[in-house]
């Protein structure tokens, strides 16, 4: 008994994807849909540091693989803010790594944003100076 085949070497095979497996990254008119100015500012600041050669698209694409994957088993849900999540958590990293932003930096920016969040009014934008002691101050000399 034969068996019959056909060589496919060379030939994409490729399923178009679903627009429910690209969710995150949904498209509206041909742009990227985001929920918040900061996912737009994260993802082009990590295009801009890839293109100036900080870090390479694929230092980039391995580590952003690796923190959605990482808040996934962790319980987060798959969804664009995860995804964003994920975004912040590899630019933090691959920064880290290469020496140009570290805990010293990381860890107290992180707690001015997170005191400027609790001590903005409901409804407000979220203003660094109103986490930063030092900024509160300055403002204050200024008016």
């Amino acid at each position: 008994m034969r068996t019959w085949s056909i060589s496919i070497c060379g030939k994409a095979i490729l399923n178009q994807p679903d627009d429910d497996a690209i969710a995150p990254l949904a498209r509206r008119d041909g742009d990227p849909v985001f929920d918040e100015p900061w996912q737009a500012q994260a993802l082009g600041l990590a295009i801009s540091l890839s293109e100036r050669g900080v870090f390479s698209p694929a230092a980039w694409s391995a580590e952003l693989g690796a923190a959605h994957r990482q808040l996934i088993a962790g319980g987060a849900p798959d969804s664009a803010q995860t995804y964003y999540e994920a975004v912040a958590m590899a630019l933090e990293r691959l920064l880290a790594s290469c020496g140009a932003l570290g805990a010293d930096t990381i860890e107290p920016r992180t707690r001015d944003w997170r005191q400027a969040y609790l001590d903005t009014p409901h409804g407000e934008p979220v203003v660094l100076a109103a986490g930063n002691k030092d900024a509160k101050a300055e403002n204050r000399g200024a008016g």
